[in-house]
């Protein structure tokens, strides 16, 4: 980890994770800007490249500061593409710290995002001793919903009702007991 509380880098066999910075406006502007980031994860309406910086330094950045947390982006190890971004977040509008992730279409449905998401469990577990960690996401989303499940999060309850009858789950992951231990036969 740096000083600053990112992670300066993490690698997997196939992934290399960052802290996020200016230089990397260019990919968050185009992620942010896909239409199934814009409808499951958020859209923050960028219209320019400058916006896509402004959130870097106003929002990225800022997560930081505390230990281990913060979006980091997900690269591939051999060619050094930017896939993604993964990390753990504190929102003020949860009481625990929250995994959060998102990929270019590009990417989806490779395992890159159980890849990544595993790694910053580790992270939560080991070195930050986190005794659980959450997640939310829309009622639509089934492949964020099947991958929270593959990585034994349980659905708690609904956080929030959003237009059109989609709700926002929070799931929740006890990190105190060992990976796949909460499965049943």
């Amino acid at each position: 980890m740096t000083a600053a509380g990112g992670i300066e880098r993490m690698d997997t066999p196939r992934l290399r994770f960052r802290p996020i910075a200016e230089a990397d406006a260019d990919f968050i502007f185009e992620l942010y800007s896909t239409d199934s980031f814009k409808r499951f994860i958020g859209d923050k309406n960028f219209q320019t490249l400058e916006d896509a910086r402004a959130f870097i330094a106003n929002s990225i950045v800022t997560m930081y500061r505390t230990t281990g947390l913060g979006l980091h982006l997900v690269e591939l190890k051999s060619d050094a593409t930017r896939i993604g971004i993964c990390g753990l977040i504190k929102r003020d509008s949860l009481d625990e710290v929250d995994l959060g992730f998102g990929f270019v279409p590009a990417y989806e449905g490779l395992g890159y995002g159980c890849e990544s998401a595993r790694s910053f469990l580790d992270l939560a577990r080991h070195d930050l001793q986190l005794p659980r960690v959450v997640a939310i996401t829309t009622s639509d989303n089934t492949a964020c919903i099947n991958l929270l499940s593959k990585l034994d999060f349980k659905f708690e309850r609904v956080h929030e009702v959003l237009p059109e009858g989609v709700t926002l789950g929070l799931y929740r992951l006890d990190l105190t007991k060992a990976p796949g231990a909460a499965r049943t036969p």
